[in-house]
């Protein structure tokens, strides 16, 4: 077992760890891609005009409302078909495949996204509005008010639900396996088909995932401590 996940030609240990590496680099960039989706939709669903509203209601509901799954082979299918077409109107008669890392970063980050919409949106209303009030009447322009005020108070109530779209995020990474991105997962299931240790390999990609997201974890609880310095708690009796 040892010698299996050993480095070198007749081991797995450096495609183990090169696909846990493929792993963090997708969740990361998914993970960005989600936070500008979400704060963008959060905004469209609490500030903007009718239209806004109801497109970002109806992706908020759409992508929660259907597996992550479906929305990768979605991306991935009808992109490839969609730019192949566009291809076509300028006489390219061949087929134009998409890159699986873009697919797989653009499909988890649309995924993430739709759940860190309401998780912002979430933290903005939780916000009290009488600090704002205090705010505008101490003549306190909307940039000022957004950047002392209600970004730092929305972050730290949407911290624990952030740290949550995280862990989904990165757990939602092996599904881009499908589209033959050599990510941990994928990386297992070849080295199983390789040597037939389904248990040793899969243990392995488990123990990596779990030590991903326990330090995410830590990271995160200690991101909220930080966040809370200064918060004055109310006693209870």
């Amino acid at each position: 077992m040892l010698e299996l996940l050993s480095y070198g030609p007749t081991g797995w240990g450096d495609e183990i760890l090169a696909g846990a590496g493929m792993t963090l680099m997708v969740a990361v960039l998914a993970y960005l891609v989600g936070l500008v989706a979400g704060s963008l939709t959060a905004a469209a669903k609490l500030a903007g005009p009718a239209p806004l509203r109801w497109l970002a209601a109806s992706y908020t509901t759409i992508v929660r409302g259907v597996p992550a799954l479906l929305v990768i082979w979605l991306l991935f299918f009808g992109g490839n078909g969609l730019v192949t077409w566009m291809a076509g109107l300028f006489g390219y008669g061949g087929r134009v495949e998409l890159p699986a890392f873009g697919i797989g970063v653009l499909a988890v980050g649309t995924v993430s996204g739709a759940y860190a919409a309401e998780v912002i949106r979430g933290a903005v209303q939780a916000v009290p509005k009488g600090q704002l009030e205090a705010a505008r009447a101490l003549g306190m322009h909307r940039l000022l008010i957004l950047r002392r005020i209600l970004v730092p108070q929305a972050l730290r109530f949407a911290l624990p639900g952030l740290g949550n779209v995280w862990q989904m995020t990165l757990k939602d990474t092996t599904l881009v396996s499908v589209i033959t991105l050599a990510e941990l997962m994928r990386q297992a299931y070849m080295a199983m088909q390789s040597t037939r240790q389904p248990f040793l390999f899969y243990l392995t990609a488990a123990l990596i995932y779990l030590a991903m997201t326990s330090l995410s974890d830590m990271g995160f609880r200690w991101a909220g401590r930080r966040a809370e310095r200064g918060v004055r708690r109310t006693a209870t009796a």
